[in-house]
């Protein structure tokens, strides 16, 4: 009888754990946000040309700079 209610037992944890697993996520913080920059997105500095993360960035006149330096000196003209 004892094997009984542990098979018992173990076979609706395992349907659980399923269940689970296979489920979405009822959470909206769970989920990747919609739109806007994708998390690992690089950027270029207008001034430098460095790559680095849209999360890193400094935004100044619609362009990215690698630092607050080089945001306040603005776009390299290369002429």
């Amino acid at each position: 009888m004892g094997r009984l209610i542990l098979i018992a037992v173990a076979v609706a944890v395992v349907v659980w754990l399923l269940r689970r697993a296979l489920a979405e996520p009822k959470d909206r913080s769970a989920r990747p946000p919609e739109g806007g920059s994708k998390p690992g997105e690089l950027v270029r500095c207008a001034y430098c040309g460095l790559h680095l993360p849209r999360a890193e960035a400094q935004t100044a006149g619609g362009r990215h700079f690698c630092s607050e330096d080089h945001a306040a000196r603005g776009p390299r003209s290369d002429a």
